[in-house]
């Protein structure tokens, strides 16, 4: 995987047909519905204009092996983020907007580049919200191209809910963050109080359009092809928020929701100037959430071990944006405890 600061994609065939930017006038492409008008340069909360802005693209090894198979995930970083959490291990690209514009003929051929035979198993859409015009053009002048893989929404669980129909028009799979069950916790995180009630309407529309992961084959060796499922960062300090998390998606949707429980959390700047999430994950929380996930009988889990690697912290300044990815198979980042 490049990072788009140090490789641009060129293409001499433009293609005639353009991304229509209306809906960048009045912007409420999220549940911020900041109405501001990004084709005449305004930002709102997610910090972008109208210019489509990507930070990497790449086959990636380092998502669930469900998505990165034995081939990867075809993985396009878009700049910017309406959820703006102060700990992002992204925050390179949803905070400090690190990218370049990219015109939409451009999106095609830097999206078709990872295709064709023996290439990525998806094309992964990474917090997509805010440039949903670009992505649904995008994806349909890909299907044009006859490209037949699936398409993934994978995203911070923040979606305007009446928006979900429209992905599931073009999307195959969804894989939401569930953040945070807890409002105080997501005011203080990311300034929204109603994170876990936007973030559950929106997963149920998601459920209803495209049911749950399928097929499920934790091996990678058959990568998954539609449906959803759903991400948890267990953050230090706040294990309570993860076992509600857990008991919340249980309630709503059985045991046999896929969930994928993340354990890398690493401390960011803006952890260390707010004094705030400033340490790793300890063993003993790592335990308790894990103990959760079986005492409710997840059956199809991702757990995500607690090492100290950083294999797959992303640096999007660095020419290679993951360090993981130097291997062209290596160890998945996550291994399932739970099948």
């Amino acid at each position: 995987m490049i990072s788009m600061e140090a490789e641009r994609t060129k293409s001499k065939q433009v293609p005639t047909d353009t991304v229509s930017l209306d809906r960048y006038r009045e912007c409420r492409l999220c549940p911020r519905r900041c109405g501001v008008d990004r084709v005449a340069g305004e930002r709102g909360v997610c910090g972008e204009s109208a210019a489509c802005r990507v930070a990497s693209y790449g086959p990636h090894f380092g998502e669930e092996p469900s998505f990165s198979g034995t081939r990867g995930s075809g993985t396009i970083f878009f700049s910017g983020c309406s959820s703006r959490c102060f700990f992002c291990q992204n925050y390179q690209i949803s905070i400090e907007h690190n990218g370049v514009e990219m015109a939409p003929h451009e999106l095609r051929a830097a999206a078709l580049s990872m295709t064709g035979p023996g290439r990525v198993h998806n094309l992964n859409f990474v917090t997509p919200d805010h440039f949903w015009p670009h992505i649904e053009w995008l994806c349909h002048r890909v299907r044009e191209a006859g490209v037949d893989i699936p398409f993934l929404f994978n995203s911070s669980g923040y979606q305007e809910p009446g928006l979900v129909g429209e992905y599931a028009g073009v999307m195959d799979m969804f894989m939401p963050d569930f953040k945070f069950a807890e409002p105080e916790l997501a005011r203080q995180c990311m300034g929204d109080p109603g994170y876990p009630r936007i973030a559950l309407e929106a997963l149920r529309r998601m459920v209803e359009a495209k049911g749950f992961l399928s097929p499920w084959d934790p091996t990678g060796a058959e990568p998954a092809r539609q449906g959803v499922l759903v991400r948890h960062l267990v953050l230090p300090g706040h294990v309570e928020n993860s076992l509600a998390v857990l008991d919340f998606l249980h309630a709503e949707f059985g045991a046999h929701l896929p969930i994928s429980v993340m354990s890398q959390f690493r401390p960011v700047p803006a952890c260390f100037e707010r004094g705030e999430l400033a340490q790793g994950l300890t063993p003993d929380e790592h335990r308790r959430v894990v103990d959760r996930v079986e005492e409710l009988g997840f059956r199809y889990a991702y757990v995500q071990h607690l090492r100290d690697t950083t294999d797959f912290m992303p640096d999007f300044r660095a020419r290679e944006v993951f360090r993981g990815n130097r291997s062209p198979a290596p160890e998945p980042r996550k291994t399932p405890d739970h099948t």
